[in-house]
């Protein structure tokens, strides 16, 4: 079983929730991303609080970074449940 597989989802009630909470958090991030970013470029505004706005872009990016690093993880918990059950059901033959 390959990872990156719409079926990998679908497989059970248990899958379904692994991937929803995986899709859960990977929207908060992009909220927190959008919020920093835009709270940093408001602060820009005034040059004597640029400091943070600088700061906020930094921890935006961070954020940015961590979306794919969700998304892979996700796949990953999802193909070795799969394998889990494949391996399971060739023990009970």
């Amino acid at each position: 079983m390959a990872i990156f597989r719409h079926e990998n989802r679908q497989r059970s009630e248990r899958t379904q929730r692994i991937y929803a909470a995986y899709e859960i958090a990977r929207t908060c991030v992009d909220f927190l991303a959008a919020l920093c970013f835009l709270v940093g470029s408001a602060l820009f505004f005034w040059p004597d609080i640029e400091t943070r706005a600088i700061w906020l872009f930094v921890v935006g990016s961070a954020f940015f970074c961590l979306k794919p690093t969700i998304k892979l993880a996700r796949e990953i918990h999802l193909w070795r449940y799969g394998d889990l059950d494949t391996l399971a059901r060739r023990s009970d033959r």
